[in-house]
C-alpha cells in the first residue's frame, strides 16, 4: 500500500487505523472518508473528504483525484444495529460494498474487506471453529458478511483484483466507544469498572465470545495487506482471535487490578439470541500459516492497558 482511501473513518476501527496508516505511510497518504465531519484526529490529522459509499461516481471520482492504490472498506452498519434495521444494514454493507469494487476495480486498486465472526451461525461448529465451516448466519448483518466475503472473491477470480479481508471477533478500544454491536459489552464494562467499580451486562453467563485488542486489530489489518499474495489461500475471510471470554472472565480479570468490582446481569434478548449464533472460539492457524497473524494481548495484559488508558483519561477530563 502506497495512497489509501478508509471509508467509514468514523467508526470504531476507523477512528484508530487511520491515525495508525498515518504513522506507516505518511500523513498526506491516507485519506480518510466519513458521511459527515467530526473533529478530531480522522479529520483534522490528514486528507479528508465527505463521501457515501453508495455513490459510484463519487467513489471512482475520489479514487481518481487521490490516485489511491488501495482502498480500506470500513463503512458499514453493525450487528444490534442492522437487526433494528434490517434494509439500511444491506443497502450500507452490500450496496455500499459491490459500489465500492465497481469504482476499485477498473482502476487497479486493492480492497480490504471487514468480516465478522457473525459471519457465521447456529449451526457453525461453536469451539475452534475451522476456517472453512458452514455459514448460515442468522442476522442481516452476518448475512451481509457472508455475502461480502463470496463477492470479494468473486471479484477476485473473475477480475483478478487484489481482495483481501479478516473476519473481525468482538473489538475492544479505548479510543471510541462502539456502535452498536452485540460484543459492546466488552468495551463498556471497562469504562463501568473505572467510573462506577460495577457493571450490569447485557449478554448472560457463561456466553463465550472471540475478543481481540484494537492495537493487534490494526497490526491484522496491515499485515494482511502487505502480505506476499501468492501465499494468500483465504484471500477474502480469514479467522482472527487473540481470547475467548465470558463476562465472568473479563470480570475476573478486572477484579485483578480492581478487587471489589462488582457485575450483575440485565440480559438483552436480542444481543443474546445474536451471541448464542456465533462462535466460542475461533481457529486461526490458516492466518498464521498464510500471512503471519500474531497477536500481543491476552486478556489480562489487555484488561490491564485498558483500565490504564481509561482512568488516566478520566482523570485529565476532571
Amino acid at each position: 500500500m502506497k495512497k489509501i482511501l478508509v471509508t467509514g473513518s468514523n467508526g470504531q476501527i476507523g477512528v484508530e487505523l487511520v491515525p495508525y496508516l498515518r504513522k506507516i505511510y505518511g500523513s498526506g497518504n491516507v485519506v480518510a472518508t466519513a458521511r459527515k465531519k467530526v473533529p478530531g484526529p480522522v479529520s483534522e490529522g490528514g486528507p479528508f473528504e465527505i463521501l457515501d459509499v453508495r455513490d459510484g461516481n463519487a467513489v471512482g471520482a475520489l479514487l481518481d483525484r487521490e490516485k489511491t492504490d488501495s482502498v480500506i472498506n470500513l463503512a458499514g452498519v453493525l450487528s444490534a444495529r442492522g437487526e433494528s434495521d434490517p434494509q439500511t444494514a444491506w443497502d450500507t454493507n452490500m450496496n455500499g460494498l459491490y459500489i465500492t469494487l465497481e469504482a476499485a476495480r477498473p482502476r487497479g486498486c486493492a480492497l480490504f474487506f471487514p468480516s465478522s465472526i457473525a459471519a457465521f451461525g447456529p449451526n457453525t461448529p461453536p469451539k475452534n471453529t475451522p476456517q472453512d465451516t458452514i455459514q448460515r448466519p442468522s442476522t442481516m448483518y452476518g448475512v451481509t458478511k457472508v455475502a461480502g466475503e463470496l463477492l470479494c472473491d468473486y471479484y477476485h477470480l473473475k477480475y483478478g483484483m487484489d481482495t483481501r479481508g479478516l473476519r473481525f471477533p468482538g473489538l475492544i478500544s479505548y479510543e471510541a466507544l462502539p456502535g452498536g454491536g452485540t460484543t459492546d459489552y466488552a468495551v463498556h464494562i471497562y469504562y463501568d469498572a473505572a467510573s462506577r467499580g460495577k457493571y450490569t451486562s447485557y449478554i448472560a453467563r457463561g456466553s463465550f465470545m472471540d475478543m481481540m485488542y484494537m492495537p493487534d486489530a490494526l497490526d491484522a489489518v496491515v499485515r494482511l495487506m502487505e502480505a506476499d499474495p501468492s501465499k494468500l489461500i483465504h484471500r477474502s475471510a480469514f479467522n482472527i482471535s487473540a481470547m475467548s471470554f465470558d463476562p465472568e472472565g473479563i470480570a475476573e480479570s478486572i477484579k485483578k487490578v480492581i478487587p471489589n468490582f462488582e457485575l450483575s446481569y440485565d440480559v438483552d434478548p436480542v444481543r443474546q439470541a445474536i451471541a448464542d449464533s456465533w462462535p466460542d472460539s475461533l481457529d486461526c492457524s490458516a492466518a498464521r500459516e498464510e500471512w503471519g497473524f500474531a497477536p500481543k494481548y491476552d486478556l489480562d495484559a489487555m484488561t490491564r492497558d485498558m483500565l490504564d488508558r481509561v482512568m488516566y483519561a478520566a482523570d485529565m477530563q476532571r
